[in-house]
């Protein structure tokens, strides 16, 4: 197993794999009503089998070169992750994104887990362009493309069908020759 700290904090990001089945799940009951707010996971993971066949399908991506999927760890608890939920090697492109329950909220735990994805993405792999597409109305989602210095592309009108009601979706992107100038320039 491997972890990459993610600061002084204790915080650590690790894959997340189907033997985590069983601790996602609890995560994923620990947050459900507030991850559930602006995305479908926790309608997805719903039981141990869920769980499990979730973890799987992102295992048989990695192993397919089009998707990876993180825990983020405080204290030795799964409070969060981030992910690829597509990635187009041959391309040069991924979508990123990000959930997290309410206890770890307002520590830049998914700010700084994003800028380790977005940096092996874009340094091991190649990839030119990472997107973050986000509902609307999801502003602590925006204010984390904001901190990773992406660019607002725009807003994809009623695009996203969830739990009934059209949303309106917001696509950020960074490309990779930005992601490079902005780290040097820290």
């Amino acid at each position: 197993m491997f972890a990459i700290s993610l600061g002084d904090d204790g915080a650590e990001l690790r894959p997340l794999d189907p033997w985590h089945a069983e601790e996602f799940l609890i995560h994923m009951d620990r947050g459900r009503e507030f991850i559930g707010q602006h995305m479908g996971l926790p309608d997805v993971v719903t039981d141990l089998e869920s769980s499990r066949a979730f973890l799987r399908m992102y295992v048989e991506k990695a192993a397919a070169d089009e998707a990876r999927i993180y825990g983020i760890w405080t204290e030795d608890q799964l409070v969060g992750g981030v992910h690829f939920r597509t990635m187009d090697v041959e391309q040069g492109t991924a979508e990123a994104g990000c959930w997290l329950e309410p206890s770890a909220v307002g520590s830049g735990l998914v700010t700084r887990a994003a800028r380790v994805i977005i940096e092996w993405a874009i340094e091991e792999r190649g990839i030119h362009r990472v997107e973050w597409r986000v509902s609307a109305a999801n502003a602590p989602s925006i204010a984390v493309a904001q901190r990773l210095g992406m660019s607002k592309d725009g807003v994809l009108r009623e695009s996203y069908l969830y739990r009934g009601k059209r949303h309106d979706m917001e696509v950020w992107s960074v490309l990779a020759p930005e992601w490079r100038a902005s780290r040097h320039a820290s």
